[in-house]
C-alpha cells in the first residue's frame, strides 16, 4: 500500500489555487462516506511518483491528512494540457461493506517455462485490464497469468485466473478470453510466375544488344537524308529539257 502525504488547503478563489501549483503543490479533494468534503493539498513530487505505477488507479492508497490516516482509492486526475503536469487529484474514501468497480491490470509471469513461446509462439494480450467488482476491503492490486506449460493454440480465459473472495468480473454469462498463444505469423514474398520472369529477361537482352543498333540505326537514318548535292541550275535544265523534248517529238503519219 502507498503512502503520501496531504494537508487541509482553504483556496476560495482560482487565483489562490494557480498560486499552489506555481509552488509545485497540486489541490485536490477527498469524499465519499458520511464524512465532509476535504480540500487538500499535495506534493507534485509525490503525486508524479504514484502516476509511474501501473496499478496507480487500483491502488489502495494511505493518506495522511493533518495526522489522520484514512485509506483511499484515486478516482481521477487532471493534467495540464502544455506542460502534461498533473494540476488537480480526486480520492474515494474506502468505506467497510462496500463494492468497487475497478479495472484491474492483468500481469504474465513465466513466459520462459510456456513451450509454445519457446517454438516461437506469440503472446496476443486480448485485455491488459479487467474490469472487476470488489468489496472495498479486498481490493486486487493485479491479476496473474500462469504462462507455464502453455502451448501454441492455448487460450487463457477468466476463469483460469483466481479471483480473490467475493471479487466477480462485470462481464457475466460468459467465459471471456484475456489471452492467446498463438502460432508465429510468416510473411512470404510472392514468387513471381514464369512467363513474368521470362519476359523480365527478355527486356533485359533486348535492352542491351539495343543500345549499339540504335546507334547505327540512326547513322543509317542520317546518310539516308542526306541528298547528293546538285547544282541548282542543273536540276532546272534537266527537268525543262525533257519537257521540250516531250513536245517536239514527231506525230506518227497514218
Amino acid at each position: 500500500m502507498s503512502e503520501i502525504e496531504a494537508t487541509i488547503r482553504s483556496t476560495k478563489t482560482r487565483g489562490e489555487v494557480n498560486s499552489l501549483r506555481r509552488n509545485g503543490i497540486v489541490p485536490g479533494i477527498v469524499y465519499g462516506g458520511k464524512e465532509k468534503n476535504q480540500k487538500i493539498s499535495l506534493s507534485k513530487k509525490e503525486i508524479k511518483i504514484l502516476i509511474e505505477k501501473e496499478n496507480f488507479l487500483s491502488n489502495v492508497i494511505s493518506i495522511n491528512i493533518d495526522g489522520k490516516e484514512q485509506n483511499v482509492l484515486t478516482r481521477d486526475i487532471k493534467f495540464d494540457v502544455v506542460s502534461d503536469e498533473p494540476i488537480h487529484i480526486d480520492f474515494l474514501r474506502i468505506i467497510k461493506g462496500t463494492s468497487i468497480i475497478l479495472e484491474i491490470p492483468v500481469k504474465f509471469i513465466n513466459s520462459e517455462k510456456s513451450p509454445g513461446l519457446k517454438r516461437g509462439g506469440v503472446l496476443n494480450i486480448v485485455r491488459r485490464k479487467v474490469e472487476l467488482r470488489c468489496p472495498t476491503e479486498n481490493i486486487p492490486t493485479e491479476l496473474i497469468v500462469d504462462l507455464d506449460n502453455l502451448d501454441i493454440g492455448s487460450s487463457i480465459k477468466i476463469s483460469s485466473i483466481k479471483l480473490p473472495e467475493n471479487v466477480v468480473p462485470t462481464i457475466q454469462g460468459r467465459d471471456f478470453v484475456i489471452a492467446t498463444v498463438a502460432a508465429p505469423t510468416i510473411v512470404k514474398e510472392p514468387e513471381k510466375p514464369a512467363e513474368d520472369a521470362a519476359a523480365e529477361g527478355a527486356e533485359g537482352v533486348e535492352g542491351a544488344e539495343g543500345t549499339p543498333a540504335e546507334g547505327a540505326e540512326g547513322a543509317k537514318t542520317a546518310t539516308e537524308g542526306s541528298p547528293e548535292k546538285t547544282p541548282e541550275g542543273e536540276k532546272g535544265k534537266t527537268k525543262e529539257g525533257e519537257k521540250k523534248e516531250e513536245k517536239k517529238a514527231p506525230k506518227e503519219k497514218k
